[in-house]
């Protein structure tokens, strides 16, 4: 099997200048797509501590009614194929107005993960204190415009949240390790508790502004590029009531474990059968595995039916494997012609309304196990790591 164990500083340090050059120095966050991770995150080890299980609220009759599946496995019956969409940033109107559409109509659910600073307008940029010593009104994103553009922003985010799709956080200024420091994976625990604080802090200002998101709502998310020290970062994680992280990678598609505190819902390292290579199955890592993340739009139609390939593949050996579910994540974003943005599309309107599987948030995976026999739940996990 082929390894990422080449890549060198100096790879990283060029990766980030390409980000730079092809995001540019400011763009409309409306249009804006974050920095993708480095494109061989690391596997780490399970914590030995698993720490507590988090809990969420039980599912409600009206939920109930709506998700037959949402139900105890009966003796010998296969636990459905979810399939979890996430999307980095969530802010863009251009793709959530393509996403809604086809998740109505595949009676699908998806999560965005928030980035803070995209709801701090320009002029108020001065509200967000970054942590571990950071200037204040820094961020390695841009904030989020005119307060006019605040406004229409809780206004779209408000029908994602009707529409029963989940929000969750990316945090809030992005400083990954090719970025300013100190970045996120050397913050300890006080500087993501900061970070965390921040975080409630704007989003109380955009409720007390409109949006429609109750306390408690939020309860996971992604770091910027798959980055933190987890033994600093997880018990804020906990301390600010989420339940779930999504940043890890693991080899294949797994069970979500606890792990110190949290369920860890981890990035699947995938084989892309149109390269050869064992790849993070996020949109940025692909782009990187397909021509070293340079704009070629001509080739766009190429590398959307190899992501899209790679998609399917990676559910088939799910689907016929160990049912875990798979972690789709993306960012809102045009890169290389849109090749990835459609891929993505294409795949939430073809995988998710497909026999025995449910296109779910975060939450909704979770409310589910919470309804399962610990024994098998147990038994799931031991299943071998879904591989396409």
């Amino acid at each position: 099997m082929k390894r990422w164990g080449w890549l060198t500083t100096g790879v990283a340090l060029a990766l980030a200048l390409v980000l730079v050059m092809t995001l540019g120095p400011h763009q409309d966050p409306e249009n804006q797509a974050e920095a993708g991770p480095l494109p061989m995150a690391p596997r780490l080890p399970t914590p030995k501590d698993a720490g507590p299980t988090p809990t969420v609220p039980a599912p409600t009759p009206e939920q109930l009614a709506k998700q037959p599946w949402m139900h105890k496995l009966a003796p010998g019956e296969k636990p459905p194929q979810f399939v979890l969409f996430s999307f980095d940033g969530a802010v863009s109107k251009q793709h959530w107005d393509k996403v809604l559409p086809i998740a109505k109509a595949k009676n699908a659910h998806v999560t965005g993960l928030l980035s803070g600073v995209y709801m701090l307008a320009d002029q108020d940029k001065l509200q967000y204190q970054p942590p571990a010593g950071l200037k204040r009104g820094l961020s390695d994103i841009d904030f989020g415009g005119s307060r006019q553009d605040i406004t229409n922003r809780i206004g779209y985010l408000n029908q994602v949240i009707a529409d029963g799709h989940e929000i969750g956080t990316h945090y809030n200024g992005h400083f990954c390790s090719g970025g300013t420091q100190p970045s996120v994976d050397k913050w300890d625990n006080k500087a993501w508790n900061d970070e965390l604080d921040q975080f409630g802090k704007i989003l109380d200002a955009s409720r007390a502004a409109g949006l429609n998101l109750p306390q408690g709502a939020v309860r996971g998310g992604r770091t910027p590029c798959l980055e933190g020290n987890w033994d600093q970062a997880f018990p804020a994680m906990a301390a600010h009531g989420l339940v779930y992280d999504t940043s890890k990678v693991a080899l294949g598609v797994q069970w979500p474990s606890v792990q110190n505190g949290l369920y860890e819902f981890a990035m699947p390292e995938v084989r892309v059968p149109g390269l050869g290579k064992q790849v993070v199955m996020m949109d940025f890592n692909l782009w990187y595995s397909l021509n070293g993340a340079k704009d070629q739009p001509e080739r766009a139609p190429d590398f959307t039916q190899i992501v899209f390939d790679t998609y399917k593949s990676v559910y088939q050996a799910a689907l016929n494997g160990n049912r875990a579910p798979i972690v789709v994540g993306n960012h809102f974003n045009e890169w290389n012609g849109n090749a990835f943005s459609a891929a993505m599309e294409q795949f939430l309107e073809f995988v998710c309304d497909k026999p025995e599987t449910v296109c779910a948030t975060y939450t909704e995976v979770i409310q589910w196990m919470q309804l399962q026999d610990p024994v098998v739940l147990d038994q799931l996990r031991r299943m071998p790591a879904a591989r396409n």
